[in-house]
């Protein structure tokens, strides 16, 4: 009987270390590409989010701006100073408004890489008894 072919342990137990090895890099390989996929597509987004939020602004900001002109207008010759006064006042209320909500939509974030963690989770009760 010679060293390869006794019935220690150690050889049946090699196949499996790669099978296992094999496994948990197939594991790795397959989240690393989905974190990949949703950091691109979170790429994409934040981007597409900024342009149209800028864009939202500027044209916020010229209607703005024409409308406050046309009360002023109206009102110059009888009310100058409470319109005046009364623009300030509601553009303070809507600035804070818009301060708080933005506050709360960055601490009210969730998160951009819900799928990989689920699928972490997921497969954490898959391997654990």
């Amino acid at each position: 009987m010679g060293i390869d072919e006794s019935g220690s342990p150690e050889t049946g137990t090699r196949p499996t270390a790669r099978r296992l090895g094999a496994a948990f890099l197939g594991l790795l390989h397959s989240h690393v590409e989905l974190f990949g996929i949703e950091l691109q597509e979170q790429k994409a987004r934040t981007v597409s989010l900024l342009l149209f939020a800028g864009l939202a602004l500027v044209f916020a900001l010229l209607l703005l701006v024409g409308l406050s002109a046309l009360v002023l207008i109206l009102v110059w010759d009888t009310y100058r100073l409470a319109g005046i006064i009364g623009l300030c006042l509601f553009y303070l209320l809507a600035a804070l408004f818009c301060g708080l909500r933005l506050k709360a939509a960055i601490y009210d974030e969730s998160s951009p890489f819900h799928a990989t963690l689920e699928e972490l989770a997921n497969d954490r009760e898959r391997l654990l008894p």
